[in-house]
């Protein structure tokens, strides 16, 4: 396993040296967007309008951050479950992203289109969001700030801490995980 640490925006080059299980740390901008902005963005580029940020090597990562206390850029800020972003993802991934960032199993559209379009699929520690708000220096709603919550955020972050779980290869840090400890039949199941 390697250790990555990159500034947005990621090259191609660069995603696709990711592999399943590195350590990759970010640094720079990060988009915030969870399934309705998702459902958005997606209508947008459907109806001939442009995205809310630059999508080349752009990382978005799925949360929807709590409101920020004194001093801080934002609240608690753990990933949400990735899956509900699948029906969206490899839309976006062809517009050019190039990570992701959640929680929880991907689909077998998510992993192929990742392969399709050099990109990775990283996981932040769920349950932590309070200790990973503290990679993030600033936070500013850029779109749909009518989804409160859920807006699309363009985070600076320093240091960001993820682990691939998906790379551009069709590696899968899940799978291989669970085939060193147990037989395949035995394998738990995505959703």
């Amino acid at each position: 396993m390697a250790r990555h640490y990159l500034t947005t925006p990621i090259t191609p080059e660069q995603a696709r040296a990711i592999r399943s299980g590195d350590e990759v740390y970010i640094t720079g901008t990060i988009y915030t967007a969870r399934d309705a902005a998702h459902k958005r963005m997606v209508e947008d580029l459907e109806a001939g309008r442009p995205l809310p940020f630059n999508p080349q090597g752009a990382v978005i990562y799925y949360v929807g951050p709590t409101p920020p206390k004194p001093g801080q850029a934002v609240g608690s800020a753990g990933p949400t479950t990735s899956y509900r972003m699948d029906k969206y993802t490899p839309t976006m991934l062809r517009q050019g992203v190039k990570a992701v960032i959640g929680k929880g199993y991907r689909g077998p559209d998510v992993k192929a289109a990742l392969v399709e379009n050099g990109a990775v699929y990283l996981a932040a520690t769920g349950g932590a969001g309070a200790l990973l708000a503290k990679r993030i220096e600033k936070a500013e709603v850029i779109a749909y700030a009518d989804l409160g919550t859920e807006a699309v955020r363009r985070l600076t972050v320093k240091d960001f801490p993820t682990i691939c779980i998906n790379d551009a290869h069709g590696g899968d840090q899940y799978r291989d995980g669970q085939l060193q400890w147990v037989e395949p039949d035995a394998m738990v199941k995505p959703r």
